[in-house]
C-alpha cells in the first residue's frame, strides 16, 4: 500500500452498507479526538496505519445526559419565515450553500422576560462539511445575576461571565462570523427571538434565512414523537461525546444537518427553497396540535 492510497482512502467519503456517508474517515477521527497514520517498515517491506482514539468516560456522558434529558421546550414566538436578506439563491442545493450552525446558552427560557444570552457558540458549513477549525465562541457578561437554578444546566457560572463582553460586543462580532450564510440553529425560533430582542439596543439585524432542524426533523420522521436535539442524535446514529457548551451543542446540530440533508434529498426536498416550504408546512401543523 503507498502513501498516496492511504490519504485517498482518509478523504473519501465512507460506504455504510448500500449508503455513501457525507463523512470521511479523517471527519470521524477529528471528531473523536483521535489521530491516525500510516507507517512503513522498510526491513520488513510491510506498511500499515494505526489508529488512536480516547478513552470513553462513562461519569461524564452520564452528567451530560441528565443536563439534556428534558432539552428545551419547542419555541414559536418568532416567524422563522420571514427574512429581508434576498442575496442567497434559495433555489440552490442545500449540499453547496455555507451555512454558520449556532446555539446560545441563556439564563432562562423566557427571552421577553428578560432572561439574557451568557454564550454564544457556532460553526460554518461548506460543501457539505463542518468545519471544526472555524467556530465562534464567546461567553457573555449578561449583566444581571445567574439564577442559581440555571446553573446545573447550562454549566455556566458568575465567576466564568465576570469580565466577559456584553452582549454590545459580542453580538456585532457574531454578525460579522455569519455574514452571508444561511443559519441553521436546533429549535431556531428560540435562539432567534433572543437575537431580534437586541436589535434595538444594539443595531445589529439578522435578516438571512433560517433553517431549524427540529422543524427538518419533523420533516423526514413525521410519525416520530420527539425531536428533541439528543433523540436525533440517536435516532440517526450520531455519536456525541460529551456536551457541556453552546459551542458543541452547535457542533452536534451541525452533524444532524448533514445527515438530514441526505434524507430530504430521498424525499425530492433538494434546495434551502424547498427545504423552507415543507419546515414552514410542518411548523403550521405544529403549531395547530
Amino acid at each position: 500500500m503507498s502513501s498516496e492510497t492511504f490519504y485517498t482512502w482518509e478523504m473519501e467519503s465512507m460506504q455504510i452498507g448500500s449508503e455513501s456517508s457525507p463523512l470521511t474517515l479523517r471527519d470521524v477521527i477529528d471528531r473523536h479526538g483521535g489521530e491516525i497514520w500510516y507507517e512503513r517498515e522498510k526491513a520488513a517491506h510491510r506498511a500499515f496505519f494505526r489508529f488512536v482514539l480516547p478513552v470513553a468516560t462513562p461519569e461524564a456522558e452520564q452528567v451530560v445526559e441528565e443536563r439534556h434529558v428534558t432539552g428545551r421546550p419547542e419555541y414559536y414566538d418568532f416567524d422563522l419565515f420571514k427574512f429581508e436578506d434576498k442575496s442567497i439563491d434559495l433555489d440552490r442545493k442545500l449540499s453547496e450553500l455555507t451555512y454558520t450552525v449556532f446555539d446560545t446558552e441563556t439564563t432562562g427560557l423566557e427571552p421577553s422576560n428578560g432572561d439574557e444570552i451568557i454564550q454564544v457558540g457556532a460553526a460554518r458549513i461548506v460543501n457539505n462539511r463542518l468545519l471544526r477549525q472555524e467556530t465562534f465562541n464567546q461567553i457573555v457578561d449578561p449583566e444581571i445575576p445567574l439564577k442559581p437554578e440555571s446553573i446545573p444546566i447550562h454549566g455556566i457560572t458568575e465567576d466564568m461571565v465576570r469580565g466577559q463582553p456584553n452582549i454590545d460586543v459580542v453580538l456585532p462580532a457574531f454578525h460579522e462570523f455569519c455574514e452571508d450564510t444561511v443559519l441553521i440553529a436546533h429549535n431556531a425560533a428560540f435562539d432567534m427571538r433572543f437575537l431580534q430582542l437586541k436589535e434595538e439596543r444594539t443595531g445589529i439585524r439578522f435578516t438571512q434565512p433560517v433553517l431549524d432542524t427540529l422543524l427538518l426533523s419533523a420533516v423526514v420522521h413525521p410519525n416520530q414523537e420527539s425531536h428533541k436535539l439528543d433523540v436525533i442524535l440517536e435516532r440517526l446514529g450520531i455519536a456525541i461525546g460529551t456536551r457541556h457548551n453552546a459551542l458543541e451543542d452547535a457542533l452536534a446540530t451541525g452533524e444532524v444537518f448533514l445527515k438530514l440533508v441526505k434524507l430530504l434529498e430521498d424525499k425530492g426536498i433538494v434546495t434551502v427553497r424547498q427545504a423552507l416550504e415543507a419546515a414552514e408546512k410542518t411548523y403550521f401543523a405544529r403549531v395547530k396540535y
